[in-house]
């Protein structure tokens, strides 16, 4: 589990693919405090840290992972959000993520608003996930709350720590993110089709 706290933005070294797998090579500062089997989000996806070398280490991603997440889309030199598993009995300062990324969403607008910023994305409903107002989103991995909400498209507010300290400051229109649906809201939607 994690909080969708980003503890750093680690830097894409390498992408090997390896049959339908892709192994990533990471570079962070975490890295020292990091140990073969721990659990780290990349962008939101919960991937297991395989190797260690100096200041950067190894994950692998799956092709069921690539098919629905933006991880397949990274290069070399890419800024990906980063954040180790939560520990139990610790505050939680987010909200509950899982690290299972639910779709991706295509970014289509950014608007600045006296020193924050507003960035609008639209997803595709038939996949049955939904966000309703003030409830929380997971955007490649950055815990938030979702300020509006249409059918197929919400928008978050930014403040500018989480700006300067995630992806966020390099997203623009047409990027595709990741999204993790709110777990809460997942499990109630699926009581109400059951019931």
């Amino acid at each position: 589990m994690f909080t969708g706290i980003v503890e750093e933005v680690g830097e894409i070294l390498e992408i090997k693919k390896d049959k339908g797998n892709l192994n990533i090579y990471v570079a962070a500062s975490m890295t020292s405090e990091l140990k073969i089997d721990q659990s780290v989000a990349h962008n939101g996806v919960c991937l297991t840290v395989v190797a260690i070398n100096d200041n950067s280490y190894l994950v692998t991603a799956i092709q069921e992972t690539l098919d629905k997440s933006n991880l397949g889309s990274l290069s070399a030199g890419d800024s990906v959000n980063l954040e180790r598993g939560m520990k139990l009995g610790a505050r939680l300062d987010g909200h509950l993520v899982q690290g299972h990324v639910d779709q991706t969403a295509e970014c289509i607008g950014v608007k600045e608003e006296n020193g924050s910023w507003v960035y609008t994305f639209n997803y595709d409903t038939t996949l049955g996930n939904i966000t309703i107002e003030k409830g929380s989103i997971t955007i490649n991995g950055v815990s938030l709350t979702v300020v509006n909400s249409e059918i197929n498209q919400f928008s978050v507010a930014i403040i500018p720590y989480t700006y300067e300290h995630t992806t966020f400051k390099n997203l623009k229109e047409g990027d595709t993110v990741n999204l993790e649906f709110d777990v809460i809201g997942k499990y109630v939607k699926r009581l109400t089709q059951i019931g």
